[in-house]
Parts: structure tokens; sequence; C-alpha cells
């Protein structure tokens, strides 16, 4: 038996796409970029409605993007997959028009790879909680969402482990726990434990939890296993329920950070967040982990994706030579002169 989705209640088409991603747990980030491709597209074509347009105008909008705006190809795949999920799944229309949508081809790019003594370079110019979720990003290969969302549940001090949930793909896996981490991550601990309490007192103990968790099992988030191991200084208002809670830390405070630290450190490379996770995947290989550890440790669900790191190695590692060098070894040998012929008159 096909179980149907509650109707949408509300009447204005972006409202229906929010309530609509919600109640399928898309994540925050998806539903905004959603909401912007779809805002987009209608005050492109001049505040048609989309029930109106079809085909011909959903390609027109896409060709403007890939032409005129020149967005990249995993944008342009964003953009079409916001609007057939405004087709599908808020206007409930499968046309078959819709499986005719040309997908950009992907390809993909050498990751930006730092190496041990850059990392260390940047990191030694970090301080403080953004130096220390810089450091646990090297050492466990996590996203910074990751690593920002972690709950004091999810850090295991006996095992060593870090239980990372609901990553990319809704998927939990686990990854090691830096033992050179271990003191500044009690420090932080111990941090995050008095802005718990301070909250407490202040009657508003309460953090975001996942889905329906909170009505299934009342105030759990107000309990200490939840709260945030990287929580925020300042209370902000959750944009899902316009209550005001403590949230974790602002990703931007990291990465305007890292920023200055790569700059100070007079590195060149584009480098971000993720060029850590990049960066740990590499020196991990190269250090002789096999592929598929690296692969759980990650949390890719394909090998191939994993496989990427290894185009790095092959010239990093030295192990293929250049011919340019043993023409150059050639040219600094001692020339040897040929014997003089001697001709008979």
């Amino acid at each position: 038996m096909q179980i149907r989705a509650p109707p949408l209640r509300s009447l204005r088409l972006l409202d229906q796409l929010r309530e609509r991603a919600r109640y399928l747990h898309y994540s925050l980030s998806t539903e905004k970029a959603y909401l912007y491709w779809v805002r987009f597209f209608v005050r492109w074509h001049n505040l048609r409605h989309p029930r109106d347009m079809g085909k011909a105008e959903v390609e027109a909008f896409l060709t403007m993007l890939a032409t005129e705006r020149k967005i990249s190809s995993s944008t342009h795949n964003q953009a079409l997959s916001a609007l057939l999920f405004l087709y599908r799944e808020v206007l409930a229309q499968e046309l078959p028009w819709m499986n005719d949508l040309q997908r950009p081809a992907y390809r993909k790019r050498i990751p930006s790879v730092l190496s041990p003594q850059e990392v260390a370079a940047v990191l030694a110019r970090m301080e403080g909680p953004v130096g220390l979720i810089a450091r646990l990003l090297y050492g466990t290969g996590m996203r910074l969402m990751e690593a920002l969302r972690l709950r004091v549940k999810d850090v295991d001090f006996e095992r060593l482990v870090i239980v990372v949930r609901e990553a990319k793909g809704n998927k939990d896996r686990v990854v090691m726990l830096p033992r050179s981490l271990l003191a500044d991550l009690r420090v932080q601990l111990l941090e995050a434990r008095a802005l718990w309490d301070q909250d407490r007192r202040h009657g508003r103990g309460e953090v975001q939890v996942p889905h329906a968790l909170e009505s299934k099992y009342p105030q759990v988030g107000s309990r200490w296993g939840w709260f945030w191991f990287f929580p925020s200084p300042l209370l902000a208002v959750d944009p899902a329920t316009g209550v005001e809670r403590r949230h974790h830390l602002f990703e931007d405070r990291l990465q305007r950070a890292l920023r200055r630290a790569v700059r100070e450190a007079g590195i060149w490379k584009h480098v971000s967040a993720h060029t850590l996770r990049h960066s740990f995947a590499t020196h991990l290989l190269q250090a002789g982990t096999d592929i598929r550890t690296a692969q759980e440790l990650l949390g890719h669900s394909d090998v191939s994706t994993t496989m990427i790191y290894t185009h790095v190695l092959k010239v990093a590692a030295g192990g293929t030579g250049s011919p340019l060098d043993a023409l150059t070894l050639f040219a600094a040998s001692p020339r040897v002169e040929e014997p003089a012929l001697a001709y008979a008159a």
C-alpha cells in the first residue's frame, strides 16, 4: 500500500516548498538553495506561476545560467534539482519532459592539497576553538559542518573515537580521535559545560535535536549529552522554529581565521576548510593506509571518489621521474670526445 504525503497547507509557493522540504527532512542548506533557485526562476520569468510554465521556460532559464551567468556544472545541477523538486514534490507534476532535461557532465577536479609542513604552518597560526576545530578537521578528515555539529555524547574519550551523525547522505560513521588533541578537547568540554550550566540557570538550556526526537523524548534537547561540543557564545533564533536557543559555532568564524592563517603563512594555494580534509586523505594514503579504510573514514559511498587522492600521490610521491631530469644529468656528465679518423692520403 502506498502512503500518500499530507497535503500542503500553505498558499504561497515558497512556503509550500519550504514545508515540503522539511517534511522530507532535507537539510537547511538544501532548503535555502532550493528557495533561492525557485525564487530566481519565477522572477526571471516576470513572476509567472511555474504551473503555467514548462519545458521551454525551464530550459531557457538553465541556458541563461550556463551562457550568461557562466555557472559551474555543479551549480547548474543544483538549479535543475531545485526546479525538479518544485514540479515533482510541490506542484505534484510528473511530466515526460522532466526526464528529457539534460544534466551537464560533472568533471572531477584534482583537489588542492597542502604538504605536512604547510598544514603545520597554518595550524600554528590558529588559536582558540577555531584552531581546535581546524586541527580536528585535519586529524579526522571530517567535513566542517560535521565537526561543528558534534554533540557531547558523540566524543568517546575512552575508546578514542568520534561518531559522526547524519553526515552527507544521512549516514553515520566513526573516525579516530587524535591523541594529541585529548587535553584541548577536555578543556573545550569544560567550557561547553559552563555554557550549558549558564543556559540551564536562565531557563534556556534546550538545543535543536534531529527530526521528531523531541516529541518522542520530551526535554531531550536539554540533556547534557545532546549539547553542542562547540557551542556558539551567543544565542540565535532557529530559522526552522523561530525559537531563540544556543546554536553551534558559526562556520564563518573558522573560515575567516583559516584565510588569515593561510595568508600569514605565505601560502598561495586555494585553501578552504575542505582542503584540510583533502590533505588528511592524501597524507593518510601516503603513509600506507589502504584505500578501503580511507574510504570508510571519509564516508565515501563509492571507492572511486576516494581514488581521486591517488592521482595526487602518483606525482607527489616521486614514483615517476621526469625525462627532463635524466636529460639534465646527461648534459652534466663529462663529454667523451670521439677519436679522430685517420684518412690515407
